[in-house]
């Protein structure tokens, strides 16, 4: 049996002009970094679950990415962090939205698909479940950021929702695994869009939208404009074309993310592993922070 991890770090307008030697080195050390931590537990026996979890988490750590401490600003001057883990094996998942001062919502989210009877928790009620589970916090200093500050600065001045990867720092994260057992996982995690309002929910925490895994298809996580990823129910869609349509992985993948969803208007891409270990990381945008690893590679890129 073969074991394979891939990872993301968002998908959009990632431009080589407006991206220093320096910043683009930094990007692929934290990307090499993550996917490392991961492709180690695949490698030593351990599980897909195990696997992404430790993937995301390093990402949530890493003030470079739009997820955990590097989440954006809502309009209220905080951050609304979302995420989700999902069990290929058991279809079991654990999501969180609208939740602040976690340090890793996804540690969250694993708390929430292990012991609770529910899905999703959101706002006040995930985080006290997220204190009796004895999940890190933080306090909101950790997570201010200076370049997320200005950026809402500017939303704030324009009245604007900004989509996270439409400046220079991008993006919700994720990783996606099979493990030797021949198990798959997916998890998500993000900050969200730049000054939204009203308590908005993207795809990330949404099982069949930005996260989703079947042990009988694959395990997709996605990174893109949310909205129209929910209404595409993107991840399912893959497995759907899988299961039902025969399609490969790969010819999946290309409908969904080159075909439908820019009929759609959204933007983005996903990474996907299949029950035999075949990976796609496609995408519809100039860019997309990514790796990729098994036994015998290693690999990480962003154009």
């Amino acid at each position: 049996m073969n074991y394979t991890i891939a990872i993301h770090g968002g998908a959009g307008t990632i431009l080589k002009a407006r991206m220093t030697p320096a910043q683009q080195q930094a990007y692929l050390d934290a990307l090499r970094a993550s996917l490392r931590a991961g492709n180690t537990i695949l490698k030593n026996g351990g599980t897909a679950l195990d696997a992404v979890e430790a993937a995301v988490v390093l990402m949530e750590d890493c003030p470079l990415f739009n997820a955990g401490r590097g989440s954006v600003f809502t309009h209220d001057g905080r951050q609304e962090m979302e995420a989700a883990i999902m069990c290929g094996r058991t279809l079991d998942i654990g999501a969180v939205t609208h939740v602040s001062k976690v340090r890793n919502p996804i540690r969250l989210s694993r708390k929430i698909l292990e012991i609770s009877e529910h899905v999703i928790l959101s706002g006040e009620g995930a985080i006290a479940f997220g204190r009796e589970q004895q999940v890190a916090f933080e306090e909101e200093d950790w997570f201010y950021d200076d370049y997320r500050y200005q950026q809402w600065q500017k939303a704030l001045a324009a009245d604007q929702v900004v989509l996270d990867h439409a400046g220079q720092k991008f993006g919700t994260v994720g990783a996606v695994a099979l493990d030797l057992h021949g198990h798959l996982a997916a998890a998500t995690s993000t900050g969200g869009m730049t000054n939204k309002k009203y308590g908005r929910i993207g795809d990330s925490p949404l099982p069949g939208c930005g996260t989703y895994a079947n042990d009988r298809t694959c395990a997709i996580s996605c990174t893109g404009h949310g909205e129209f990823y929910i209404r595409g129910v993107v991840a399912y869609d893959v497995s759907c074309l899988m299961e039902y349509g025969g399609y490969s992985l790969a010819e999946a993948c290309q409908k969904v993310i080159h075909e439908k969803q820019p009929a759609l208007g959204g933007s983005g891409g996903l990474i996907a592993v299949d029950s035999k270990g075949n990976m796609a990381l496609p995408f519809n945008s100039e860019g997309m922070y990514r790796g990729w690893a098994g036994k015998d590679e290693e690999q990480v890129a962003i154009w």
